[in-house]
């Protein structure tokens, strides 16, 4: 079985996501990749010099790059619209896509392979959301019907996609202070006064231990205090001095968890129902409740 059925304390492998529950969680995503993909963008039309190795990697070079930034974040920017008002399946898994194909290009252009696995809300928070939105046949890969409730299979794919996508960013982060010892993250920490390279690979142990917290035991607690724990961290490069959008471009890595730290809240009010029944007013299937266009 892909995903496992046991999801730790107060297991809530049968229990439906209901129509309302889902609408909220849908919300979270949307708006985490939208923030994404317009930070994305927006960073594209300050043309970045980092990111001239990755171009570099499809044989456009300096200024030719230079110059296809701007379109790269228009279109970026575009997504991320669509994102928010309008999240067809079909465009939000070409945005899970995008997403890891841009983290992928960070170690075939030398980089370390924990970058990829930092951002992992890149693309993670975008499967989720194609999860939810997801529908039967040809058409429903470009037309957007709304969000309804998940069954319990739905709800498992779901959770599980939100828990190592959660657990992957934190380690990725905490490896590259760990293990790698990045410069950019010491600098970091000394633009509020620490002393970045020696408290480092302490925060980078710290944030691997999250990430095995979470792996073993997401409680809604530990997962709002780690969408605020990334808030803070990555708060720390615009107060460095590097642009705000890229605080903003890690959207998907805030609401990863606090998406799964809602679904873990309905877990006491779905346990009163019998293990394999739907709570009272749902329907069988996928979606307990028909979605609405105007979710």
């Amino acid at each position: 079985m892909l995903f496992p059925t046991q999801l730790g304390p107060g297991n809530f492998a049968r229990m439906n996501l209901d129509r309302a529950e889902a609408l909220r969680v849908s919300w979270i995503l949307r708006v985490g990749v939208a923030m994404e993909f317009l930070g994305h963008g927006a960073l594209g039309f300050l043309r970045p010099s980092a990111w001239i190795p990755y171009f570099a990697l499809v044989g456009i070079q300096g200024g030719d790059a230079a110059r296809l930034m701007p379109l790269v974040g228009s279109f970026d920017i575009a997504l991320a619209l669509v994102a928010l008002f309008c999240p067809a399946p079909g465009a939000v898994l070409y945005m899970a896509f995008w997403g890891l194909g841009t983290a992928l290009l960070r170690p075939l252009a030398g980089e370390s392979a924990w970058e990829t696995v930092e951002r992992g809300g890149n693309f993670g928070a975008a499967l989720a959301l194609f999860l939810m939105a997801g529908g039967a046949g040809a058409a429903s890969w470009v037309r957007f019907r709304g969000f309804g409730a998940l069954d319990s299979r739905a709800r498992l794919r779901v959770h599980w996609v939100l828990r190592v996508t959660t657990a992957a960013l934190l380690l990725g982060h905490g490896a590259l202070g760990l293990l790698e010892r990045k410069a950019l993250l010491g600098t970091h920490y000394a633009a509020v006064g620490l002393p970045g390279a020696r408290v480092e690979p302490f925060i980078g142990a710290f944030e691997c231990a999250l990430a095995l917290a979470v792996l073993l035991r997401p409680g809604p607690g530990l997962l709002v205090s780690v969408a605020a724990w990334k808030l803070a961290t990555e708060a720390l490069s615009p107060m460095a001095g590097f642009p705000v959008w890229v605080f903003v471009e890690h959207g998907g890595s805030y609401a990863a968890p606090l998406a799964l730290a809602l679904m873990g809240r309905t877990r006491v009010g779905a346990a009163s129902h019998s293990p394999g029944r739907p709570a009272a007013g749902d329907a069988p299937g996928r979606a307990a409740s028909a979605p609405t266009a105007g979710s």
